[in-house]
């Protein structure tokens, strides 16, 4: 009965701000790695952030010094706040999890949120 909830995606002008929160039950996310993923028509699944249970994280390199990921453990939620997005952010990002020490790879993650849509336009 694992369950991802995203929320906090919508539409945004370049260079604007979004945060966005993956609420988790059925597990402890203290346990977990914490990615976050998005998906357009050219990149299936891409690896944008991830947070593992020691609060480590790795970022893709188009976004280091825009994105920040972060979690709450007591309240079993991780969010990914966007400053200074660009158009080419557009798309639909999802959190997933996963029992791993380390790593950001779509493929290595069993449990998937239902994905929140960001499209960044003037």
């Amino acid at each position: 009965q694992v369950q991802l909830v995203e929320s906090g995606g919508g539409l945004v002008q370049p260079g604007g701000s979004l945060r966005l929160a993956c609420t988790a039950s059925g597990l402890i996310l203290d346990d977990y790695t914490i990615g976050w993923f998005r998906h357009t028509p050219e990149k299936w699944r891409e690896g944008v952030s991830c947070i593992h249970s020691d609060a480590s994280a790795y970022y893709i390199d188009s976004v280091k010094g825009r994105f920040t990921i972060s979690r709450d453990n007591s309240n079993n939620t991780a969010y990914l706040l966007m400053n200074t997005l660009r158009p080419e952010d557009t798309a639909v990002y999802y959190c997933a999890t996963e029992k791993l020490p380390y790593g950001c790879t779509s493929g290595a993650f069993r449990f998937w949120g239902q994905g929140t849509q960001v499209t960044v336009s003037s």
